[in-house]
C-alpha cells in the first residue's frame, strides 16, 4: 500500500474496530510478534526516569500493559491511562486489579487529541503503538505536548518497516499477507488486522515523525530502531513554559 491510501481513522471506528479485537488482542500481541512486544516495551519503559518516579501519563492505554510495566519497574509513583476503547480499558482495568496496582493505576475513557487532564500535570508520557491509530498525529503530540512538565519525558513505541532490502521483504510478506490472516482467524474481525498493515504503510517515516514531535515541542526527538526497524523507540523531552505546572491529573 502507497502512503497516499490512507485508511480511515475515525475515532469511533478505530474504537470499535478495538473494542471487537479486545478479548485475543493480548494473546495476539503476543504471537504475532513472536514474544518481541515484551522486550519493546521493557526498553521503552527503561528509558524513564528510574531516580524521580513521578505521575505517568500512558496514552492509547489499550489493556494497560505499559502502565503496569512501569510500576513493576518503579518508573511511575501513579499511572493514568487513556483509551477510547471502552473494552479494551475494562480488559486492561481486570489486570489492574489482578496485579494490586487500582491505587496507583488510574483507567480513564478518553481520546488522545483531547487528553483528559490538566496542562503541566504529568512527568512523562508513554504511548505503545497508538500514534499510529489517531486521525490527526500533530493534535495528540502538541496535547502530550501540553499535558507534560517542562522537562517532562516522551517515549512512544511505533511499527515501522527494515531498510535492509532482504529483511524488508521478508517482513512485508509476512505483515501483509501472514499476518492479516492468522489475526483474522484468532479474533474473528475481517478488518482489524488489515487494518494494521495499512496504518503501519501510511505512518509517517521515522525521520518526519521526528519533525512532527519537534514542531509540537520536543526539540530533542529521536528515533531508535528495535529489532531491525521492525519497530522505532521515539523519545524526546519537553521544553518551555506549559504553564499550571502545579496542577494534579485531572478531568478538563
Amino acid at each position: 500500500m502507497s502512503r497516499q491510501e490512507l485508511p480511515d481513522k475515525q475515532p469511533d471506528r478505530i474504537a470499535r474496530m478495538f473494542d471487537a479485537i479486545a478479548p485475543r488482542y493480548d494473546l495476539l500481541n503476543h504471537t504475532l510478534s513472536l514474544g518481541l512486544d515484551r522486550r519493546w516495551r521493557l526498553r521503552a519503559i527503561r528509558t524513564l526516569d528510574a531516580a524521580a518516579p513521578g505521575v505517568l501519563l500512558d496514552v492509547c492505554s489499550g489493556t494497560a500493559d505499559m502502565a503496569l510495566l512501569a510500576r513493576r519497574l518503579g518508573r511511575a509513583g501513579r499511572v493514568v491511562g487513556v483509551d477510547f476503547a471502552a473494552a479494551m480499558l475494562a480488559r486492561g482495568l481486570r489486570k489492574v486489579v489482578a496485579a494490586g496496582e487500582a491505587a496507583a493505576v488510574a483507567l480513564v475513557r478518553g481520546d488522545a487529541a483531547s487528553l483528559p487532564v490538566a496542562s503541566a500535570s504529568v512527568d512523562a508520557v508513554t504511548m505503545a503503538f497508538g500514534i499510529r491509530n489517531v486521525e490527526r498525529a500533530e493534535d495528540a503530540c502538541r496535547e502530550v505536548a501540553r499535558a507534560l512538565r517542562p522537562g517532562g519525558r516522551l517515549v512512544i513505541l511505533e511499527f515501522g518497516v527494515p531498510k535492509v532490502p532482504g529483511i524488508s521483504r521478508l517482513y512485508l510478506w509476512y505483515f501483509k499477507y501472514l499476518l492479516p490472516r492468522i489475526g483474522r482467524g484468532v479474533s474473528g474481525h475481517d478488518a482489524a488486522y488489515s487494518y494494521l498493515p495499512a496504518s503501519v504503510s501510511a505512518f509517517p517515516s521515522p525521520e518526519a515523525f521526528c519533525s512532527l514531535l519537534r514542531r509540537a515541542g520536543f526539540p530533542d526527538a529521536s528515533a531508535v530502531p528495535l529489532s531491525l526497524g521492525i519497530v522505532y523507540l521515539y523519545v524526546g523531552t519537553r521544553v518551555g513554559d506549559t504553564g499550571d505546572a502545579g496542577a494534579e491529573p485531572a478531568a478538563r
